[in-house]
């Protein structure tokens, strides 16, 4: 009789099994922004089955999250990873600060080929999922070059025909990146047109624009602009005040914003939650200075007279922005001599025994450029306040975003933002600062970012979307990176979960690789 009793608890036990994974003791977030509640979530085949009360007997693997936080797995909005992607595809530093969705091709910058670089990633596998942008500087630069002037029809007819071809492999939108070459010798026009290339198969319109400081304003008009007349959602990159005398105006940008979606314009923005920014140390150097390429650049440097102008107007950007020298700037990698990783341009002036001013500071910022082969020297900005990061991030349409690659653990000094951009939203602007609740942070990272790119099963925990999600302790989540000590993943996390598989288990990385390449609206010539 004790025999029968244990094999009938057995069969009952084993016929019970009616989910792949089954999370117990958690509150749900859902994403949508409403209150946190208690429930059970099932997961079968990669999909959220049901949410409720559900025995843990329905589960071929349970999970505890002992009363921590079950959430959407965040979609960062604003990353680079095209090649780090490739060569580190477990990409700990996102999955770590609960990323389990990568919006890359930013800026810009993306791959040439967007079917090929979809492929290349599937044949190895990687862990987050992945949605692309087809970057408007690359598709410049293979029908012009570095030309420092408007295109021809032809070769406007010809950027339009990328922009296509890319929409109908998958893209999500297209972005630019106006203040970097060629994009930046690219009139509003242009960029319309090629807009509304991208609107025709559904895309968005992401902006990195020509000024985030002195000049933020217009830079905002302009996308503004550009979605209006190219009829396509627009969103604003790490929305940011980036000039010290202009400090507070966030309020006023937010307005403008607010504005144009009243007007009936879908426009949203986005920003990591840092007061610097990290970009190329030639972004400090006339636009007009790096046209044709690098061979001409470098024949401008050489030329004292040219030399001369480029210095000025360098030394002009500083009275502007009310700054007496370069300290603002620090290298984050330098590939000719790593030891000046860290170290601010005025510190390296003076480690190299030069006069201490900002004219021969100027001139070290050329110096390094051309002896590092004018290979990109990555830098990190203090440029922003608190106060208008915190007032960003008040306004309901701000989507969180790394503005960070897959990182390379204990390589230079990059910004911490590729670190800790989630846990420092939940630890230091929700648990400490009280910015936002936890549901509305949450919203922001996940439906959110799911709307604007119109990833429709992403985004809320619901019956039937993918089963995407993170567990974690609301009152520990914390970032570890900063700018002194960067390469430190953040805490807090006990589970992230891409498509129903563990990627994050107990706080260590499984090596799972379950990523999926998440395509647009277009994808095959299907036009909206």
């Amino acid at each position: 009789m004790k025999h029968l009793l244990y094999f009938l608890f057995i069969s009952t036990f084993s016929y019970g099994q009616s989910f792949d994974l089954v999370i117990k003791n958690g509150r749900v977030v859902d994403g949508t922004g409403n209150p946190w509640y208690y429930a059970d979530v099932a997961i079968q085949n990669g999909k959220v089955a049901r949410i409720g009360k559900i025995p843990a007997t329905d589960g071929k693997t349970v999970i505890d999250a002992k009363n921590q936080l079950i959430a959407p797995g965040f979609i960062d909005v604003h990353t680079h990873v095209e090649g780090s992607l490739q060569d580190r595809p477990g990409a700990e530093n996102f999955l770590y600060d609960g990323v389990t969705t990568l919006v890359t091709g930013n800026c810009g910058g993306s791959a040439t080929n967007l079917r090929t670089f979809f492929d290349s990633l599937r044949i190895g596998g990687f862990s987050p999922n992945l949605a692309s942008m087809i970057g408007h500087n690359t598709v410049r630069l293979k029908v012009m070059k570095m030309a420092f002037r408007e295109p021809t029809a032809k070769e406007q007819t010809e950027m339009e025909a990328l922009v296509e071809q890319a929409m109908k492999d998958g893209a999500v939108g297209i972005s630019t990146g106006l203040i970097y070459t060629p994009g930046t010798y690219a009139r509003t026009p242009e960029i319309v047109n090629l807009a509304k290339m991208a609107s025709r198969y559904g895309g968005v319109y992401a902006s990195h624009m020509r000024n985030e400081g002195q000049d933020v304003k217009k830079a905002i008009e302009e996308a503004i602009q550009i979605g209006r007349e190219a009829g396509i959602p627009v969103e604003i990159s790490h929305f940011k005040v980036a000039s010290k005398p202009i400090w507070g105006s966030s309020v006023e940008t937010v307005a403008m914003v607010e504005a144009a979606r009243r007007e009936g314009l879908d426009v949203t923005v986005d920003q990591y939650p840092y007061t610097a920014s990290s970009t190329s140390l030639s972004s400090i150097v006339p636009a007009w200075a790096l046209a044709d390429g690098d061979s001409a650049t470098l024949v401008r440097f050489r030329d004292p007279a040219t030399r001369t102008k480029i210095r000025k107007e360098m030394l002009d950007g500083l009275k502007k922005n009310d700054r007496k020298n370069f300290d603002y700037a620090v290298v984050a990698y330098y590939p000719a001599d790593t030891t000046f990783n860290g170290m601010s341009i005025s510190k390296i002036n003076q480690k190299l025994g030069r006069k201490n001013n900002a004219e021969t500071e100027a001139d070290l910022v050329m110096e390094l450029m051309e002896k590092c082969n004018m290979k990109r020297i990555q830098m990190v900005y203090h440029t922003m306040s608190e106060d208008d990061v915190a007032t960003i991030m008040r306004y309901p349409n701000t989507m969180i975003a790394s503005d960070a690659g897959v990182t390379r653990y204990q390589s230079g000094m990059p910004h911490p933002r590729g670190y800790g951009t989630n846990a420092r939203v939940l630890g230091r602007y929700v648990r400490e600062k009280k910015v936002i609740p936890v549901e509305e942070a949450v919203r922001r990272m996940s439906s959110l970012p799911a709307q604007r790119f119109k990833l429709d099963d992403r985004g809320i925990l619901k019956p039937g979307y993918a089963a995407d999600l993170v567990i974690f302790d609301e009152k520990t989540v914390s970032d570890q990176s900063t700018y002194d000590v960067p390469h430190a993943y953040s805490t807090g996390f006990s589970y992230v979960l891409v498509n129903g598989i563990p990627v994050i288990e107990s706080g260590k990385h499984t090596g799972k690789r379950p990523g999926q390449v998440l395509m647009g609206k277009g994808y095959a010539g299907k036009s909206e």
